[in-house]
């Protein structure tokens, strides 16, 4: 065997109840665990989604809900998948963009503890669509000369996707490739990290694709309005648009990495204003006023009404003067005064 493999590197594949990762239930998993010595671990398990099977997907991969009915729900398998896939790096079929966010939503929702850090991931199908863009059926076929079985069961597919892998090995050992920038190398060859690398040229941050990396390893929103920007420069500009993509109805694992941005974006702003509340200066102690005169308080003096009691309650009396005796002016007046008409 040319794959070369320090962990093992477990093949899986699901049926679903539909392709909407956030509102999906996988209803079949298959997992095929390739060991460093050859060696296969082999188990499938049949999953009751807990909503009905549309017919629409049940017609693709045969799987009804009368197949289902008697099967435990994820909640109650997920931490047996989980000891099951261990440590192993993960390969799949279009595994990148849907098996792996699908199996990552189930996980969190049925809170078991299931981490991507420090996992390798190979996408069979960015391989095949990098180098001669077909589908599984077709890429069987291609590679290993041979129809699958029982096609869109789990267990054929993900058999499929691991035979594939191997006779791609085969196939483009010592093949050069030219990258978008004029760069040749040998990407396909018979080691995971390598194959990791290849398999995950678009470098998804939550793997739904929402976020992606750019050359220089920082985060980008990668839909709607602020598509080709950096998280952070989002989240400086317009810091509702958290809130708004942690409500809305996005996966559960696109989630968790954008909180784990936030919360590095968060600590930032804050060593940032406790750095410049320390640079700026400390104001002065406060000196007494320069030589400013001082205030002499006047004494209030109650005013001496003494002086002017005498005239105090006292009746007005005009002068005393000598009654003028009337005359013939005076009747004059009064005449003129009290005429008539």
């Amino acid at each position: 065997m040319k794959l070369k493999l320090k962990r093992p590197l477990a093949f899986f594949d699901l049926e679903t109840t539909g392709t909407n990762i956030g509102a999906d239930r996988i209803v079949e998993i298959s997992v095929i665990k390739l060991n460093p010595d050859g060696s296969e671990d082999v188990k499938t398990w049949r999953v009751h989604p807990g909503i009905p099977i549309p017919l629409e997907s049940s017609l693709v991969h045969g799987i009804y809900d009368e197949h289902i009915q008697n099967e435990k729900q994820f909640k109650e398998l997920g931490q047996e998948i989980a000891d099951f896939i261990g440590d192993s790096d993960l390969a799949g079929y279009n595994s990148n963009k849907f098996d792996i966010p699908m199996i990552m939503e189930e996980f969190l929702r049925a809170g078991v503890s299931f981490s991507l850090d420090e996992r390798h991931f190979v996408d069979v199908q960015n391989i095949f669509h990098q180098m001669e863009q077909r589908t599984l059926k077709a890429a069987y076929q291609f590679y290993c000369n041979k129809v699958i079985e029982n096609a869109h069961s789990a267990e054929a597919d993900t058999r499929a996707t691991m035979e594939v892998l191997l006779a791609q090995i085969e196939r483009y050992e010592n093949v050069e490739w030219e990258d978008k920038k004029g760069n040749k190398l040998i990407p396909v060859v018979g080691d995971v990290e390598a194959l990791h690398v290849f398999t995950n040229l678009s470098k998804p941050v939550d793997f739904a694709g929402r976020m992606v990396y750019n050359e220089q390893g920082e985060e980008l929103i990668n839909f709607g309005k602020h598509k080709g920007k950096r998280v952070e420069d989002v989240l400086n500009a317009e810091p509702s648009y958290y809130s708004w993509m942690m409500q809305g109805d996005f996966p559960l694992y696109t989630k968790r990495k954008l909180e784990e941005i936030y919360t590095r974006w968060n600590a930032k702003k804050t060593a940032e204003r406790q750095a410049n509340k320390a640079a700026q200066p400390k104001p002065a102690d406060q000196q007494p006023a320069a030589s400013k005169p001082e205030y002499q308080k006047k004494e209030y003096t109650k005013p001496d009404h003494t002086k002017n009691q005498q005239y105090q309650n006292k009746p007005f009396k005009k002068k005393d003067e000598p009654a003028q005796p009337v005359n013939d002016d005076m009747l004059a007046q009064l005449a003129l005064k009290f005429k008539k008409g």
